[in-house]
């Protein structure tokens, strides 16, 4: 992370990082287990027999309340559209609650979904006890109010509550909401769209609003609003059954937000960090990067990609296991690194909500790590003295080997698969990297043939470039093999390619205008070629 802001410290204004997208789950400590659930109804509540007929009066009770509360209220309650995005479908009753600086629930929405709930059935052969029944977990589709609020201290947050035992809750909120309220209240002067900020008076403020989000703040809200909307018990029954809320984390989002005093480095800098990430982020980088060892019974995505989110909006992503690496560029001005988990187990941390902290210290840990693994890719210079060193012939033990020029075609061919090869886990035998070369390049056998490939394999790793995997006969590039290759591949279709393309298949048009810097230089370039020619014809 250093690195990378001593890089482009001079085009930033300013970094900041934050928690962004939290879901927590809430479970009800007395009711989530059938043997609780036995206890609740016979000894607490005295029914003889636990039947379905008793579950559904608690439905039907909580379902009468949450009518009866929204109508008292005046609080709008729908059910949700089909294909349509729920936040988009409340966004105008947000709005009039920010204009009226009021807080509270300002909409409820009804969906059909699946759910945890418990299923109830006679035994099939007569027991003992004649009012004894099964109780046995189950998922199905039921009702689900979604409660939409304008908190004091989290700013917008859903609360999602299961109508039928036991209750579930699940919470939605973002940490860029908290930060706004933090900065209001500090009379700290921003601009913020959607979730980014994108100026702000204070950078330290922002950074300390940040770092306070903490679990004893969310849990005191969202005590307050699952007391004040979730399902009534009776004093009784919360004197004699714990019926108090345990909240885990189901899926977290941390973000690393680069904010640039101008557009025009945005979009460059964001591609060339795509095409190295793709080439460069191999299977054990990608541990690296998660701060992991790479097994060979991995289990789960390992895996990078770029996606395009809407025309002309595109992410790259690196996916490990439950857990995925972002990054994205917006608003012209913006960069953001994004890790998201969906398993904190991936990483060795447990889901409770008192484990925030440690999830924030060891995400900042791996979005640092790749940061900085970026600026090292992105500081790439021309080391002619190793150009010169690899063209040499080099000895080992007996053998002496040739020099790898940079003209080489075959060599390139290799280095451009074997970069591309570097997300397979254990390495690629030669057969595979064959295979490889000769349908990337549509090549025959007989034009590049696997004793071929063999002596250039054995070229690679006289020269350092290549490694062995343990005893296997699989193959991956070094770090300097990487490195050396990226150099070469870049020279050849950055430079190059373009020379030799507008040398040999076409003549430039001097009428036309170019829009970039390199393609003018080429025109430059062939002009003042141009002009030497005739001045040695005419001499």
């Amino acid at each position: 992370m250093d690195l990378f802001t001593r890089l482009f410290g001079d085009l930033l204004a300013f970094v900041y990082h934050c928690f962004d997208r939290i879901v927590i789950h809430g479970y009800l400590t007395g009711l989530s287990r059938p043997e609780h659930v036995v206890h609740f109804f016979r000894e607490v509540g005295g029914a003889p027999v636990i039947s379905k007929e008793i579950l559904s009066e608690r439905t039907h009770r909580y379902q009468s309340w949450v009518e009866a509360f929204a109508r008292n209220h005046g609080i709008p309650i729908e059910w949700a559209e089909k294909g349509v995005r729920k936040e988009d479908f409340v966004l105008r009753w947000q709005r009039r609650m920010v204009r009226k600086n009021a807080y509270g629930v300002y909409f409820i929405l009804k969906s059909m979904e699946l759910g945890p709930t418990f299923r109830i059935s006679a035994p099939k052969y007569p027991t003992q006890d004649p009012n004894y029944r099964i109780i046995a977990h189950q998922r199905s589709r039921f009702t689900h109010y979604y409660f939409y609020i304008r908190d004091q201290t989290l700013g917008p947050i859903v609360m999602r509550i299961g109508s039928f035992l036991p209750f579930q809750a699940t919470y939605y909120l973002n940490g860029h909401s908290f930060i706004e309220h933090q900065l209001k209240a500090a009379n700290v002067d921003f601009r913020k769209d959607d979730n980014a900020f994108l100026a702000v008076g204070d950078v330290a403020a922002l950074q300390a609003a940040a770092d306070k989000l903490s679990p004893e703040i969310i849990r005191k809200r969202l005590d307050y609003w699952t007391f004040i909307l979730g399902p009534k018990f009776s004093a009784k029954e919360r004197r004699q059954v714990k019926l108090s809320r345990s909240y885990a984390i189901s899926q977290v989002e941390y973000c690393f937000n680069f904010v640039f005093k101008r557009n025009f480095p945005i979009h460059k800098l964001f591609e060339r960090s795509c095409e190295l990430g793709l080439w460069r982020l191999t299977a054990h980088k990608i541990a690296e990067v998660f701060g992991t060892r790479l097994r060979r019974n991995h289990r789960g995505k390992l895996f990078t990609l770029i996606d395009q989110v809407e025309h002309g909006h595109h992410v790259f992503r690196a996916y490990f296991r439950n857990a995925v690496l972002r990054q994205y560029e917006k608003f012209s001005m913006f960069l953001r690194n994004e890790l998201c988990s969906n398993n904190l187990y991936d990483f060795g941390l447990k889901k409770g909500l008192d484990h925030l902290d440690e999830v924030r210290h060891r995400f900042q840990t791996i979005i640092s790590r790749f940061a900085g693994f970026q600026a090292q890719w992105l500081n790439v210079h021309t080391d002619f003295p190793l150009l010169q060193s690899i063209a040499l012939p080099i000895t080992v033990g007996a053998v002496r080997h040739p020099g790898i020029k940079i003209q080489d075609t075959r060599i390139i061919r290799l280095l451009e698969v074997l970069l591309h090869a570097g997300t397979q886990v254990g390495g690629w035998t030669a057969r595979e990297i064959h295979n490889a070369i000769l349908t990337t390049f549509d090549l025959s056998a007989d034009a590049y043939g696997l004793n071929q490939l063999r002596y250039d394999l054995r070229k690679l790793k006289a020269h350092g470039l290549l490694e062995r995997d343990g005893a296997r006969y699989a193959y991956r590039l070094t770090r300097k093999g990487v490195q050396i290759a990226l150099l070469l591949l870049f020279f050849h279709k950055r430079l190059c390619g373009p020379l030799a393309n507008s040398r040999f298949h076409h003549r430039p048009n001097p009428q036309h205008r170019p829009d970039s810097h390199l393609e003018l230089a080429y025109h430059r370039a062939d002009k003042a070629i141009e002009k030497i020619v005739d001045l040695l014809a005419a001499a």
